[in-house]
């Protein structure tokens, strides 16, 4: 819908929303005193901008009360007005998702009056309470925490640091995981994990409670690694290893795990296992700093019924990048990197992932009858936001569809995130040591089923 605003010299806001359902515009008619805090702008608050902006989350200040607000009201103002916040690069004209963070115009306007007047509280009984929230998750209380049994300690020598570390657990039988939440201490300083979850048979021998917990040379043979840490079972039979789930464990800036309904994903969950982080990537800190990061599980009743699948195309993906991934210094230069599904997929969820140059993002799909389904459009890439966007319905791609995406990255000194000064030759470097910030990547990494007739009606909005 259009919205319009218009202020009269005696101080009254006239709202014209224009309706899809009637041709005739709505008119609300409200004073500026009207406009408070207990009635405009706490709901506003408390449901877009509480959520990161409290205590050990993202935000760098709390939006908990009314003092809180008023304290950052010119600020909340200004960060509005623009658009800067709250954070969703995707852009809604193109496609939708589930949880999409986006001030309407009335909004920022009704937040702008309330600023730009006497920020005016209100009557306190109209006052929704303040939202109360687990300061250790998104999700509420997790039915088990699981921590590293050693400190990671970073050393402020301005340099990445990739480590690989074990989380042990026990429970006392087998169950089922319904998400798993990778919580990061130094929010500012965690890049990205990728991790799995290792499972033990209960007939076997191990001692993987003993061992390294992290071990800081990426680039030693995995092999040996793994042994240090006492991975592998210790009754000399075979396999030698136990079971590996890949990508059980996932976070990049601004990422919560895809919450889906109950007949979707889950991870079997033995009662002797590991989360085994294959790699954690710290950037650059300028001062010695303590790391306790953890992982939250939540259990889950009901049996796995449609496991999730998980593709990447692009960079260590399944499909090559064009041209060759080389980005020269003072250019502007786009890649592209496509595959072509064999089977028929219900889409769920699509992550994007670039780093500090990356200028534009869109992916989309086209049909073996030349149709075009979008599936995302980043007009502005922003290295800090990087969501796992979920689809409200899962997205059918019939077999013979070809995935396409595109990448846009700015090597000049015009764009002030470049990590050089004069611009460099960046590439996505050598193996791990190529996921460092002042590297590139580009990835498309997306979760789907295998379709089943009537899949796109399903809601994949937890309620």
């Amino acid at each position: 819908m259009g919205i319009k605003y218009f202020v009269s010299t005696i101080s009254f806001i006239f709202i014209f929303v224009s309706c899809k359902n009637s041709d005739e515009p709505k008119q609300i008619n409200v004073t500026q005193n009207q406009i408070t805090w207990s009635q405009n702008i706490a709901p506003i608050i408390y449901k877009n901008c509480t959520p990161c902006h409290r205590p050990n989350q993202s935000g760098p200040f709390n939006l908990l009360s009314y003092s809180d607000a008023m304290k950052k009201a010119k600020q909340i103002k200004f960060v509005t007005q623009t658009r800067y916040m709250p954070p969703w690069p995707a852009d809604v004209n193109y496609s939708h998702f589930i949880g999409e963070r986006i001030l309407s115009k009335e909004d920022i306007e009704l937040i702008r009056i309330w600023v730009d007047t006497k920020m005016l509280r209100g009557d306190s009984t109209y006052e929704p309470k303040s939202p109360i929230f687990d300061d250790r998750s998104f999700f509420g209380k997790p039915d088990l925490i699981v921590r590293a049994k050693d400190f990671v300690k970073i050393k402020g020598n301005g340099t990445d640091v990739f480590l690989i570390m074990k989380f042990p657990y026990e429970l006392k039988n087998d169950t089922i995981a319904d998400l798993i939440e990778f919580v990061p201490d130094q929010h500012k300083l965690v890049h990205h994990v990728n991790g799995h979850l290792i499972s033990y048979d209960s007939n076997r021998t191990f001692n993987y409670m003993t061992g390294e917990s992290i071990h800081n040379d990426t680039k030693a043979q995995l092999m040996d690694v793994y042994k240090n840490m006492h991975i592998p079972y210790t009754d000399k039979l075979q396999p030698n290893f136990p079971t590996l789930t890949p990508n059980a464990v996932y976070y990049l800036p601004g990422y919560l795990p895809p919450v889906y309904p109950s007949e979707i994903g889950g991870y079997k969950l033995k009662k002797n296992g590991a989360f085994l982080l294959n790699n954690i990537h710290y950037g650059p800190s300028i001062k010695d700093v303590i790391d306790s990061s953890y992982i939250n599980v939540f259990f889950r009743k009901e049996p796995i019924k449609r496991r999730i699948i998980e593709m990447q195309l692009g960079t260590f993906g399944v499909s090559k990048i064009e041209p060759e991934f080389i980005i020269p210094p003072n250019e502007i230069k786009t890649f592209h990197t496509q595959t072509t599904l064999d089977k028929t997929i219900s889409m769920l969820s699509i992550n994007p992932h670039m780093h500090l140059i990356g200028k534009t993002f869109w992916a989309y799909a086209l049909k073996p009858n030349g149709d075009t389904i979008p599936l995302i459009k980043i007009p502005k890439w922003d290295f800090r936001w990087q969501y796992y966007y979920t689809f409200k319905h899962p997205v059918k791609l019939e077999a013979g569809s070809t995935i396409h995406v595109f990448g846009v990255y700015d090597n000049t000194s015009a764009n002030p995130l470049n990590p050089y000064s004069p611009p460099q030759t960046i590439t996505n470097g050598n193996g791990v040591e190529s996921m460092r910030t002042t590297e590139e990547m580009f990835q498309f990494i997306f979760t789907f089923v295998p379709y089943k007739e009537g899949d796109e009606k399903i809601d994949l909005e937890r309620k």
